[in-house]
């Protein structure tokens, strides 16, 4: 067994995942904490998480078997700018008893390498938020959308709930029968199954509802899209269509025509066997026949391998992506 250990770590506004592995593949310790995103949680609550996953890896490892780390979150650029919190990650590292420096890229590209080797590519991501990027040499060359709930996120689960919510103040405004979409959404949003004598009076109440919590709570109601759409339900499958469509616009904005580079889908909705999966897949290989279509898979494995790409006995950065890193296909 290789001595060498490098160290990835995953994070994300929910939870983050560490992983420890050798060189020769054997995965020595996986750790996992809460949400570790210091934009959203603030760097100390973070740099707390960031140290619980680490010690749950490195139970069995020897911090000084470390020569490499890399952290991948969103929002990287901020972090790297923000002294106070650089130095809370610092501390988490150091409280871990590793001693080499680590680096810290964006989740954008950890998503990418947790699905291909390939040094040339692109990458979607579609969960509560969307964005698609361009890699070059692994690097974030350039994206597209990622600009938040507000400003865009097309095709996104918050782009999902929130259409399915207009969608039903459509009906209730053409005093229509809700479909069954509709009524799900009413359900989960006011406890009500059917529409009030007076159909403004439930719009009312709908409206309230969403203005009563915060705007991204929107993508909770997503599941109940993918789900109306895997049944057949007509409004469920013309929003899936409309949010894979949206996203593959996202990325013609980066990527070339005719290009064949692979393609990295990641995030919850494009991950696995849903109907905005298979749309988006559909989409894309419409537009770029060539392109090899892969999923993301274990984004802490793919940071420990940005890692090790650096260390001078690794010569085949190729046949090591295989040894650490499971991707999804």
């Amino acid at each position: 067994m290789s001595d060498t250990v490098v160290v990835g770590l995953d994070v994300g506004g929910t939870s983050t995942r560490a992983a420890a592995l050798s060189l020769d593949g054997v995965r020595l310790g996986t750790g996992r904490a809460g949400g570790g995103n210091p934009t959203s949680h603030g760097a100390e609550r973070a740099a707390a998480e960031l140290l619980a996953a680490l010690r749950a890896a490195l139970t069995d490892v020897d911090p000084a078997r470390v020569r490499a780390g890399v952290i991948g979150l969103a929002g990287a650029g901020r972090l790297l700018a923000d002294p106070q919190g650089r130095a809370a990650f610092d501390r988490a590292w150091a409280d871990a008893g590793l001693r080499h420096p680590y680096a810290v890229h964006g989740d954008a590209l950890v998503a990418y390498a947790s699905g291909t080797a390939a040094p040339d590519g692109t990458v979607l991501i579609a969960g509560t938020g969307a964005i698609a990027a361009q890699v070059r040499d692994l690097r974030l060359d350039r994206t597209a959308d990622g600009h938040g709930w507000l400003l865009g996120d097309a095709g996104s689960g918050f782009w999902l709930g929130r259409e399915a919510v207009r969608r039903l103040l459509t009906d209730l405004d053409r005093a229509e029968a809700p479909g069954d979409l509709a009524r799900r959404v009413l359900a989960d949003l006011t406890g009500a199954t059917e529409v009030a004598d007076r159909p403004r009076a439930t719009a009312e109440a709908v409206v309230q509802a969403v203005t009563r919590r915060p705007p991204v709570e929107l993508a909770r109601l997503a599941p109940l899209v993918v789900t109306a759409a895997r049944d057949g339900e007509p409004t469920g499958v013309a929003l899936v269509a409309e949010a894979a469509a949206l996203l593959a616009e996202s990325v013609s904005r980066i990527r070339p025509p005719g290009a064949t580079d692979p393609v990295v889908l990641g995030g919850g909705l494009l991950t696995g066997d849903t109907p905005l999966a298979a749309a988006v897949r559909a989409e894309l290989a419409r537009r770029w026949p060539d392109a090899p279509l892969h999923s993301a898979g274990d984004g802490a494995a793919a940071a420990a391998w940005l890692a090790a790409r650096d260390l001078p006995e690794v010569t085949d950065p190729v046949a090591l992506h295989a040894l650490l890193v499971p991707t999804a296909g």
